[in-house]
C-alpha cells in the first residue's frame, strides 16, 4: 500500500436527548458570548429548545438550498453588525451550508447540530450558488469545531425526507470508494457507513420515531461524510452539484435518484471496490444491494419528478463533463453521460443501462 491520508480534526458528541446539554458545554468551552443561532423557520422551535441554556445574540432564519451568494452576503453583514463570535447551526445541509459561507470569510467557529443526514457538518467543503451556477471549494476554516448528534431531533423528520437524506449519505459512501483521493482508510469508513445506513434506512421506514434506526442513520451519515471529506468529490457529486445549482433541484432527492445510475456506470470498471460494496450491502452485487434497499424504501425514482426535463440534458452534459475527476473509474463522454442522464430523468431501471462501452 502506498497512500497519503488526512483525517480532519473535529469533536463529535453523540447522545439521545442530550443536544441542549452538549451545546451549553461547548459554548462554555469556547468561552463564547455573542452567539448567532442559524435555523430555518421550520426548525425554530427545535432551535429554541436546545439553545434555552445559552445566551443568544442573534436568531437567524434566512436560509435557502445551495446557499445563494446574496443570502451569504446578507448573513455576513448580520454577523458583523452584531459582533458575533460563534455560529450555531441547527438543521440540514442548507443551514450548515450558510454557517460555512459565513465562516469562510469571518473565520468564526461553528457548532453544528444536524437534524438530517446530509453530512455537511463533518466536511470542510463549502458551496455557493450565483446566476444558476454552483461553486464548491475546500477550506478548513468551514469545518465545524464540534458536531452534536441527537437522534431525538430527527424523529420528526418525515419518512420520505429521511429516506432521501439517508440515500444522500449513502452516495457519499459510494463516491468515496473511487473519489480522487480514495485510500484504504476512507474506503473502510465508507464501507462501514454503507453497512450502518443499510440497517438504519429500513428501520426508520418501518418505525419513523424509533431511536435505533435514527441513531444508525446519524452514525452512518457521519462516517459517510468523513470518508467523503477525505476521498474528495467524485462523479456522482459533480453531477448532482450541477443539477442542483443550475436548476435548483432538491438536494437530497437529486442524490437519491442519481446514485444507482452512477453506480451502474462505474461498477464494472472498479471491480475491487464494487465487490467490497456488495459485501457491505450483503448482496451478490453492489447494484443489486442498492436496488433491494431502494425498493424497500419507496425511494425517489426520476429526475423528471422534480422538474428536470429531457430538454436540459444537453446543457447539463456540457457543464458536467469538465468537472468529473480524471480518476473516475470509467471515462465519461458526451454519449455515455447523455445516456446516464436520460435514464435518470425518465427513471428507467439502471440495470438496463448498456454495459461495456456500448453507451451510444
Amino acid at each position: 500500500m502506498n497512500f497519503e491520508h488526512v483525517t480532519l480534526g473535529q469533536r463529535v458528541l453523540f447522545g439521545f436527548g442530550q443536544a441542549a446539554e452538549h451545546l451549553a458545554a461547548e459554548v462554555a468551552r469556547l468561552n463564547s458570548h455573542r452567539v448567532m443561532v442559524i435555523a430555518s423557520s421550520s426548525q425554530a422551535s427545535t432551535a429554541a429548545r436546545i439553545t434555552a441554556n445559552i445566551e443568544v445574540a442573534l436568531h437567524y432564519d434566512d436560509v435557502a438550498a445551495h446557499v445563494p451568494v446574496q443570502k451569504a452576503e446578507k448573513a455576513r453583514m448580520a454577523v458583523a453588525e452584531h459582533g458575533i463570535d460563534l455560529l450555531v447551526c441547527v438543521g440540514g445541509g442548507s443551514t450548515i451550508g450558510l454557517a460555512k459561507a459565513i465562516a469562510l470569510t469571518a473565520a468564526l467557529p461553528i457548532l453544528a447540530v444536524p437534524t438530517t443526514y446530509s453530512g455537511s457538518e463533518a466536511t470542510n467543503v463549502w458551496g455557493l450558488t450565483q446566476d444558476g451556477r454552483k461553486t464548491t471549494g475546500i477550506d478548513d476554516a468551514v469545518l465545524p469545531d464540534t458536531v452534536i448528534y441527537d437522534a431525538q431531533l430527527s424523529q420528526t423528520l418525515p419518512p420520505d425526507l429521511s429516506v432521501a437524506s439517508g440515500l444522500n449519505a449513502l452516495a457519499h459512501c459510494v463516491d468515496s470508494m473511487w473519489g480522487p483521493r480514495a485510500d484504504p482508510i476512507n474506503q473502510a469508513l465508507a464501507l462501514e457507513g454503507i453497512r450502518a445506513l443499510t440497517i438504519g434506512l429500513p428501520a426508520v421506514k418501518r418505525d419513523p420515531t424509533g431511536i435505533e434506526g435514527r441513531e444508525q442513520l446519524l452514525y452512518g451519515a457521519y462516517l459517510a461524510a468523513v470518508a467523503f471529506a477525505s476521498a474528495g468529490s467524485g462523479m456522482h457529486h459533480k453531477i448532482c452539484h450541477v443539477l442542483g445549482g443550475t436548476w435548483n433541484l432538491p438536494h437530497a432527492q437529486t442524490h437519491a435518484v442519481v446514485l444507482p445510475y452512477v453506480l451502474a456506470f462505474n461498477a464494472e470498471h472498479a471491480e475491487a471496490a464494487e465487490a467490497r460494496m456488495a459485501a457491505a450491502f450483503g448482496a451478490p452485487s453492489a447494484l443489486q444491494g442498492l436496488r433491494v434497499l431502494r425498493g424497500s424504501l419507496e425511494a425517489p425514482q426520476a429526475l423528471s419528478d422534480y422538474g428536470f426535463t429531457a430538454e436540459r440534458i444537453e446543457e447539463a452534459v456540457e457543464l458536467i463533463l469538465p468537472v468529473i475527476p480524471a480518476s473516475n473509474p470509467r471515462t465519461p463522454t458526451r454519449e455515455n453521460l447523455t445516456a446516464l442522464l436520460s435514464a435518470a430523468t425518465a427513471g428507467d431501471p439502471p440495470e438496463q443501462l448498456p454495459r461495456g462501452d456500448d453507451w451510444s
